[in-house]
């Protein structure tokens, strides 16, 4: 719902796609509306009398996704008590939407590429070649073109997918629709309250255009529902409004955010946020790390300690000019106004060579999972849920850095 010309355009493309077969690729961010674009393509085209099924692909677990997408036989796996036809079975002459296509396993990927160009599939433990005709809209919030060079994405498949690629703009790329979003809304909610529906003041609805949104369309109906319960006036001046929408929100951890979805600091290409608290936390310790070894020089060294007492200071604070640091050089410190201390009869600091630990996000992460799976005694649900991802993301990485049960 809009008039912006990027989602204008993107329903033009929706609409012409939709009488044909052709398997449709929807991108954008969490909360764009991916899926209902993929309902206005189902419902425009010749099956919109068949069979319409939504499956979140990182909501399934890995081991088992196989089996819900295609189907498995009895006995196939354990608890296997029965056999079961998959969603490429039973929405046979429909459309399966695909949300988080970038989640699915390669083995997956392989055997969706298999049901894309020849319409065929296998259930897990048969050798029975089945047929289904079922149009596949898939839909992400990922750069599957950077994921293919990482290696996490097959790009055969990803070019069978993305034949018509429709991008979805972020609500903060169409401002002229958010009032128009939120006044619906707020109707629709009134409605199922048997309330008058929540206005805005001008200084509120500049407030809310001038939001960023990073929650998009979902994140708008969620705090148009708090207002349309929580408000005790109908029309809400700024200030009220303000209650509503979370609090330094604009102001996120400081990442430069590139085109695709993934952020970039210094260079280096993170994943998420919690990758990069990750990375700032470790050039923190190695910065304190580095403090802490000047002042036990400092300290191991009496001739600079007993030159040190003896310095006078200024009430203001001093400047300190490093013009030399070390007797074997020359090098004479002054502190401010007074005349530079001379060092002298010292014992010489021996070189050292400092050996810094690693800070590759990859070692960093796995050594997080080790601990997470000790502190829970090797329980994956609980250390998946202590590192903030899923068990099947946890699953994932213990294959990939190969890390047996603790």
């Amino acid at each position: 719902m809009g008039n912006s010309p990027s989602l204008n355009y993107a329903l033009q493309v929706a609409s012409q796609v939709s009488n044909t077969d052709l398997a449709v690729l929807i991108i954008g961010e969490s909360g764009v509306g991916k899926e209902a674009f993929s309902q206005i393509i189902h419902a425009l085209s010749a099956r919109k009398h068949n069979p319409f099924i939504a499956v979140n692909c990182g909501a399934i677990p890995e081991g088992t996704i196989d089996s819900e997408l295609f189907g498995h036989e009895k006995g196939s796996f354990t608890g296997a008590v029965d056999s079961r036809k998959g969603y490429f079975e039973t929405v046979n002459g429909g459309t399966i939407f695909l949300d988080e296509i970038g989640e699915l396993p390669l083995g997956t990927q392989a055997r969706l590429l298999r049901v894309l160009e020849a319409g065929e599939f296998i259930r897990v433990g048969s050798s029975k070649v089945q047929k289904t005709d079922v149009r596949v809209i898939a839909a992400t919030n990922k750069d599957l073109l950077e994921q293919t060079d990482k290696g996490k994405f097959r790009e055969d498949l990803y070019y069978r997918l993305s034949t018509v690629p429709i991008r979805v703009p972020a609500l903060r790329d169409r401002k002229e629709d958010i009032p128009l979003l939120f006044r619906k809304f707020a109707v629709d909610f009134a409605e199922r309250y048997k309330s008058a529906p929540v206005q805005l003041d001008e200084e509120a609805k500049n407030l809310l255009i001038n939001y960023s949104w990073p929650g998009n369309v979902r994140e708008l109906k969620n705090i148009a529902e708090q207002i349309s319960v929580l408000s005790q006036d109908k029309v809400l001046t700024g200030a009220e409004l303000g209650k509503f929408i979370p609090a330094g929100s604009s102001n996120r951890l400081p990442m430069l955010i590139s085109n695709q979805q993934g952020a970039s600091v210094n260079g280096h290409e993170f994943a998420n946020e919690r990758e990069i608290l990750y990375k700032l936390f470790f050039d923190m310790k190695k910065d304190v790390t580095e403090l802490k070894k000047m002042f036990v020089e400092i300290l191991k060294n009496p001739a600079i300690t007993s030159s040190l007492q003896h310095v006078p200071y200024s009430n203001e604070l001093a400047e300190i000019q490093h013009q030399e640091v070390f007797p074997q050089s020359g090098l004479q410190p002054s502190i401010g106004n007074s005349q530079p201390v001379v060092i002298q009869n010292h014992t010489p600091i021996q070189a050292h060579e400092e050996v810094e630990e690693s800070l590759n996000i990859m070692d960093k992460e796995k050594e997080l999972i080790i601990k997470a799976l000790k502190k829970h005694k090797s329980k994956r649900k609980d250390a998946a849920s202590d590192l903030g991802i899923s068990e099947r993301t946890l699953y994932r990485k213990l294959k990939e850095y190969n890390i047996e049960d603790l």
